[in-house]
């Protein structure tokens, strides 16, 4: 009989198990992206889990397809996909629903997404993201309402300016310079856009001797290299600073500053690693190097709709990670202190007194309170002790005394303090 394999007590790698304490870091995460994407007037909507790996075949990229992704054929000889992104599910939703929907759309999800790659700080194999996509509008002024969301979603969260960079490019810049100004063959244009997407993870020396090899042209090297360090678009040569894209990209900088957000640059290894962005693009970098990677990032797409076979439906959206923005404000000490969502604790003395311990809990989650009641038969000075190690806020013995006055004595543990009150009197105390 073959040896019993031993169950491991670890989850699986790359995911993570929450705790109520980590659920309560989790679920103020979510908090602050729902009040912030609904202030703006977004709608939540959410989808399966599961997608047809044609979907992102389509556009997210083979390498997504080939190396990052839960892909398997199911019991129907279906090729079936664990979303690694929610972006073309909500285009398809978009596409399938398009005769009924009022444009523009403003809607935002908190899907659970799935990526096999190699676990590091910021990045693992499961997260929650907020997706945040606007659909029907052609101006700037929706990319500049993607990038004002996610500034105030910092700021609720309580970082300050200095602490994160928002650092904006253009596809249709990025085409243009590439394309067009150096004149690079398709597949070069491609290699090169993936090299700055990956620059800063690379040594200056790897960078210039991976540019080279794809142009095989030193001046041309050299001249992007000397883009690739610039930071600001004025610090770019003349006539790459005369094109449309450029003019549009420096105008949708120059606006966000002008309306407050002054930690914002132009930086061309922003590309976003999805082939379906077609304009504008950002990602936000926490400025202090313990957090390496993209806090969030995002940008527009405006032809993702139409590879479903219908008209062209412009969109443009973001994604924030519940890995790498929690990373961000545990290092700035930016996440609330834990509290218990349990408002009151009750002890009964004994078993005699469980039934009026059970009466006096009803008539306090009736009046909104949340209650919790001890049922062990240990010692009542545990049964206190038990609620204090829990951080409830509040408890109360029920004992024969309790029974036979009407009165009860609440102890409030942050002060040591207890109050002899009726139970109605109970509700306003914690209240308060």
């Amino acid at each position: 009989m073959p040896e019993k394999k031993q169950l491991s007590l670890e989850p699986y790698k790359g995911t993570r198990d929450f705790y109520p304490r980590g659920q309560f870091a989790q679920d103020y995460i979510f908090g602050v992206w729902k009040k912030i994407a609904e202030g703006y007037g977004y709608l939540r909507y959410d989808a399966s889990i599961l997608e047809e790996t044609d979907l992102y075949r389509a556009k997210s990229g083979e390498e997504i397809i080939n190396e990052q992704t839960y892909s398997f054929i199911d019991r129907g000889g279906r090729d079936v996909t664990i979303r690694p992104e929610m972006t073309p599910t909500v285009a398809r939703m978009v596409a399938q629903k398009r005769k009924e929907l009022t444009f523009p759309i403003r809607w935002y999800s908190i899907p659970n997404l799935f990526r096999y790659e190699r676990p590091q700080r910021g990045r693992l194999r499961e997260h929650w993201q907020l997706n945040v996509d606007m659909f029907g509008v052609e101006s700037l002024e929706a990319d500049l309402e993607m990038v004002n969301i996610a500034g105030d979603i910092m700021k609720v969260f309580g970082a300050k300016d200095e602490q994160y960079e928002i650092r904006v490019n253009s596809r249709r810049f990025l085409n243009f310079l590439l394309n067009d100004f150096f004149q690079l063959t398709p597949e070069q244009a491609h290699k090169v856009s993936k090299l700055f997407d990956r620059m800063h993870k690379i040594s200056g020396g790897e960078f210039q001797s991976q540019l080279l090899e794809i142009t095989g042209d030193k001046d041309r090297s050299e001249t992007l290299i000397s883009i690739s360090r610039a930071r600001s678009l004025e610090e770019l040569p003349e006539a790459v600073k005369a094109h449309e894209s450029a003019a549009e990209l420096m105008a949708f900088i120059n606006k966000l500053k002008n309306q407050g957000l002054s930690n914002v640059r132009f930086e061309i290894s922003v590309v976003r690693g999805f082939d379906y962005y077609t304009g504008m693009v950002f990602e936000v970098f926490d400025a202090n190097p313990v957090n390496p990677r993209a806090i969030f990032g995002g940008g527009r797409y405006d032809d993702l709709v139409g590879i479903f076979g219908v008209e062209r439906v412009p969109g443009i959206g973001f994604g924030m990670g519940d890995v790498v923005i929690k990373d961000f404000l545990e290092t700035y000490q930016l996440l609330p202190e834990y509290k218990p969502s349990v408002d009151l604790y009750i002890a009964p003395f004994d078993a005699l007194y469980i039934d009026a311990a059970n009466e006096l809990a009803k008539y306090l989650r009736v009046q909104g309170l949340n209650v919790a009641m001890d049922l062990t038969d240990r010692q009542v000075s545990k049964k206190v002790k038990a609620a204090d190690k829990e951080q409830i806020p509040f408890v109360v013995v029920i004992g024969e005394q309790e029974v036979t006055s009407g009165k009860f004595k609440v102890k409030n543990f942050k002060d040591s303090k207890e109050f002899e009150v009726s139970k109605e009197e109970i509700v306003g105390l914690i209240r308060k």
